[in-house]
């Protein structure tokens, strides 16, 4: 029952959060509090036992894995920089300062709150991806924001280790040099060993040593063995491993990682909702409200003044502008990775009798939740105040990638209007990329095109699938995002009877006219058929445009004089006017004197 309550639970507050766009940690924790301390209808020790904390760690192994197999070096040229120094002295300034702050006012021995301060210098991935997704920064911030967010979480993890260390061997000579040693052991192990298992396997991947339905089985098993190893190598080293081995394969050139993620798109989302629940469920209430003001005063002081500090220096000669760097130094929310190492140590030093260990936790949580709710709630508002928000979308989300979709899009994109095509058909997404376009491929309803698919700067869809039943499931899904009249399909012909037919506000507006269904575009554009643009004057009208004498028009677009597009469909028909252009589909038509040259 209670294993069934958490799966159950843990979907109702992914759906929720999807439906009222906030980071799903917010509702997930409040269900753990509530079905835990409060209700006591989940017992996390009791029903795990033993094996609560490693099968903890091994979640949070697959999910950091997952993250860094999206990290790419070409979507940070430039900014390297900016991000090393966010890991390595940004973090340290976060450490100090929280260190400092929770030393004077919480009253907390040095070495704990050294530990405590080590806990919450990791942003959170699994709350930072839909976070920015409703924020919609500027791409340059957006970039930073993910990658300091999966790199930080094992650096931050070795970190604790080292504060654990120092916590354990108080008042022992050496301790510090000890801790360090652990701490670069840590690095050379899992950097070591990440960088050794990311080449194996692109190896096996590449050379098809292994059959397609094993692959992700086989990525999926190598990250659990490997992380396990470094971690019986050297304590915490494992989450430096996973990321390392990750980075290497998402920017090994030859190696195919689409289809592991998709694979691993559900584990994950399963796996961060019950994480959050369980780890919840474990925190007494009564601890998070016996912490007081005080707990209050060390969370404003995390965010006012240690994250802006740390984002300063960070940043310091960097190409970003203060508006950008000032929506940096608000948006660093906790995640995962702290609660899950929060409750590990914790554990152990509860065991070991040290004094104030159980503060640990509740702090811990009061962090992410504090994050999380601030930030979820202000960030887009704060970006639009600063002008660091992604100007109004122009782009054009397509699903497919077929001919119709490819040529639709080169055009599109030629005229200054980015698109992205997206499809479950590794051939049509090759073609696409060979042809210079930006693709996504995997299934654009799934949970991974939730956390993946980045559609800042994009505010319309196009449905030219030839499968009417995807572009009916991705106008659903995308008009909340987009706003109804900004999702569009192709039309089909009609059922004989209406019971069979979609229903018309499923499929958005229709694209083009009643008849321009996908099998007659393809026939179109196989038959020579070519997409055009065309500058409307007083001389040239629009009505001139259509009357061109041997040739077949079907607009498709028009562009007004302030560059705003404008759709042809069957419920709406733009009127262009001198300064407009109009871009169509245009077949052109041999005369009388060509045809009968041609059959000479």
């Amino acid at each position: 029952m209670q294993l069934a309550l958490i799966t159950v639970v843990a979907f109702v507050c992914q759906w929720a959060s999807w439906r009222i766009k906030l980071p799903a940690i917010l509702p997930l924790l409040l269900s753990g509090l509530l079905l835990g301390s409060v209700a006591g209808l989940i017992q996390p020790k009791q029903l795990f036992g033993d094996l609560l904390l490693p099968g903890v760690s091994l979640a949070v192994s697959i999910i950091l894995f997952e993250g860094a197999l999206t990290l790419r070096f070409s979507e940070i040229r430039g900014l390297e920089k900016t991000v090393r120094r966010l890991v390595t002295w940004g973090a340290l300034i976060t450490w100090g300062v929280v260190t400092l702050s929770a030393w004077g006012l919480l009253n907390l021995p040095l070495e704990l709150a050294l530990l405590f301060g080590a806990l919450v210098v990791v942003t959170g991935p699994t709350v930072i991806v839909p976070l920015l997704r409703s924020v919609r920064p500027k791409a340059s911030v957006a970039r930073l924001l993910r990658w300091e967010g999966i790199v930080i979480d094992p650096l931050g993890a070795i970190l604790a280790v080292l504060a654990y260390e120092l916590v354990v061997a108080t008042g022992q000579q050496g301790a510090l040099l000890h801790g360090l040693w652990l701490f670069f052991q840590a690095i050379a192990v899992g950097a070591a060993m990440g960088g050794a298992v990311a080449l194996a396997l692109s190896a096996l991947l590449s050379r098809h040593l292994v059959p397609e339905y094993l692959r992700s089985f086989l990525v999926l098993s190598s990250v659990i063995g490997s992380f396990v190893l470094s971690n019986s190598i050297s304590e915490e080293s494992g989450l430096v491993t996973v990321t390392v081995a990750g980075i290497v394969m998402a920017n090994r050139k030859g190696v195919r990682t689409d289809d592991i993620l998709h694979f691993k798109e559900n584990l994950s989302v399963m796996l961060i909702s019950v994480l959050f629940i369980v780890l919840a469920a474990r925190l007494e209430m009564e601890q998070l409200l016996s912490l007081g003001a005080t707990a209050l005063l060390v969370l404003a002081i995390i965010q006012l003044v240690a994250r802006p500090l740390s984002v300063w220096v960070a940043t310091l000669g960097s190409s970003l502008n203060w508006r950008e760097k000032a929506l940096l130094a608000w948006i660093a929310p906790r995640g995962i990775v702290a609660a899950a190492v929060s409750a590990l140590f914790a554990q152990r030093l509860e065991e070991n009798g040290v004094a104030g260990a159980e503060l640990l936790v509740p702090l811990t949580f009061m962090v992410i939740i504090g994050t999380v709710a601030l930030q979820s709630v202000t960030a887009r508002p704060l970006a639009r105040l600063l002008k660091v928000a992604e100007p109004g979308p122009r782009g054009f989300l397509i699903i497919g990638a077929n001919p119709v979709a490819r040529a639709i899009g080169q055009t599109l994109s030629q005229n200054n209007f980015p698109v992205i095509l997206t499809d479950s058909s590794w051939e049509s997404i090759r073609t696409a990329r060979m042809e210079g376009l930006p693709t996504f491929y995997g299934n654009p309803v799934s949970s991974h095109a939730d956390q993946y698919l980045d559609l800042v700067g994009y505010g319309k869809l196009l449905g030219l699938s030839p499968r009417r039943e995807l572009n009916t499931m991705a106008t659903m899904r995308y008009r909340l995002e987009f706003g109804e009249p900004n999702v569009y399909s192709l039309p089909w012909q009609s059922e004989k009877e209406e019971k069979h037919d979609v229903a018309a506000h499923h499929r958005g507006a229709t694209l083009f006219g009643p008849d321009m269904t996908y099998a007659r575009l393809a026939s179109l554009l196989s038959q020579g058929a070519d997409i055009r643009k065309t500058r409307i004057t007083e001389e040239f009208d629009f009505k001139a445009y259509l009357a061109v004498e041997n040739r077949q028009v079907w607009p498709l677009f028009a562009v007004d004089s302030k560059d705003r597009i404008h759709v042809f469909t069957s419920e709406s028909q733009p009127e262009p006017r001198a300064g407009w252009s109009v871009i169509g589909l245009i077949k052109e038509e041999q005369s009388a004197e060509e045809n009968g040259d041609q059959a000479s």
